[in-house]
């Protein structure tokens, strides 16, 4: 970290009544940002969010044409908040006036890309799991939240303060882009010779239509990246305020499938085809007005979509950049992508993977 950064830092928790905690750092994840937590004498913590804004390409602006946001850089077109402060500090707030357990933001400087949270814990969902508790429970409530967002219609703009910042539709335009980082990052990584334009070409007609549908059903506000290791368990909480949530920032307004997608095709741990099924039910039996065979018929396509996503630019590229243990993950996400592509309603996606990613490069 440069000292510039790092005396910009100090300054902003000076300013705010925080300059008598001692720092420990929790370090970064894929993103480019950074955490700390803050103890206080006395057992008092909370947890510092480190976003430079020069770190990450410009976000959409609001009414930009596809080719402006194409020239604008993956973040316009893909509709990322490029971790926005502003849009972490304006989702929390709609989150929180909705009974849900966003971090409280104690302060924040939008500019800097600098905020201090209320400190939610340690309680991974992933974590818990994995030393033994019950999965069941912690997805139900995770459904639970879902149906509870879902009855409702979000605003187009969310705002807190002076911070305004606008819900989006996760359009056509933005799953083809994030969808097609398959085409071009999975090929370096197996080894495997670039697609050829014929293949490309059969790709867009393919997917073409769950992109349109997955923009057409864009009705709810989804979290994007709602999964086991951005959701806490806060089991002294009420209800659907016993999950903690983290990482909200590149909320838009989405196909109500969306985040089950994630929540059920974890990248980064097994989710059983049974325990998959039982949940779509429970959201579906809370939803009595979603037609059930449309649903689970968008919900397979939409993860497929999501699937080849995440093996193009977050494992397949993030390896190529050195971080290879993303790579583990891998075969998990080829299960989950191989089990929607047997959906007879995309037949033709699993004819395209059968006939130009061998089985030997899914790995």
């Amino acid at each position: 970290m440069s000292s510039e950064r790092e005396t910009a830092k100090a300054a902003f928790l000076e300013a705010h009544g925080f300059d008598d905690v001692r720092r420990e750092s929790l370090g970064g994840d894929a993103s480019t940002r950074a955490y700390e937590r803050l103890h206080r004498d006395g057992g008092q913590t909370f947890i510092f969010m480190d976003q430079p804004p020069a770190l990450e390409s410009v976000v959409c602006p609001p009414g930009a044409t596809d080719a402006e946001r194409i020239a604008l850089g993956y973040n316009a077109a893909a509709r990322l908040a490029a971790g926005s402060v502003g849009a972490f500090v304006a989702t929390a707030d709609y989150l929180r006036q909705r009974g849900l357990s966003a971090p409280r933001i104690l302060a924040y400087d939008v500019a800097q890309g600098l905020a201090v949270l209320e400190d939610l814990g340690d309680g991974l969902y992933a974590t818990l799991i994995a030393e033994g508790q019950d999965e069941r429970p912690l997805y139900e409530a995770a459904v639970d939240l879902q149906v509870a967002l879902h009855a409702e219609t979000p605003p187009d703009v969310l705002a807190v303060d002076e911070v305004r910042w606008p819900l989006l539709t996760y359009d056509t335009l933005a799953l083809k882009h994030a969808t097609d980082t398959f085409l071009e990052w999975w090929p370096q990584f197996a080894g495997i010779p670039a697609f050829t334009p014929e293949a490309v070409a059969e790709w867009n007609a393919l997917w073409a239509p769950v992109w349109v549908r997955g923009e057409a059903g864009a009705s709810v506000f989804t979290h994007r990246d709602y999964h086991a290791q951005n959701l806490l368990w806060l089991p002294q909480r009420d209800g659907v305020a016993r999950v903690g949530l983290l990482d909200f920032q590149d909320a838009l307004r989405a196909h109500p499938a969306w985040d089950l997608t994630h929540l059920l095709q974890d990248a980064r741990r097994d989710v059983s085809p049974e325990l998959e099924a039982a949940m779509l039910d429970r959201y579906l039996a809370a939803r009595p007005g979603v037609e059930r065979d449309t649903f689970i018929a968008d919900y397979r396509a939409l993860a497929a979509s999501n699937a080849a996503r995440i093996l193009g630019r977050v494992f397949a590229r993030q390896a190529l950049l050195g971080r290879r243990q993303y790579e583990a993950y891998m075969p998990r996400t080829w299960r989950y992508l191989e089990r929607n592509l047997g959906d007879p309603a995309i037949a033709g996606l699993k004819t395209w993977f059968d006939q130009y990613v061998p089985v030997e490069a899914r790995r």
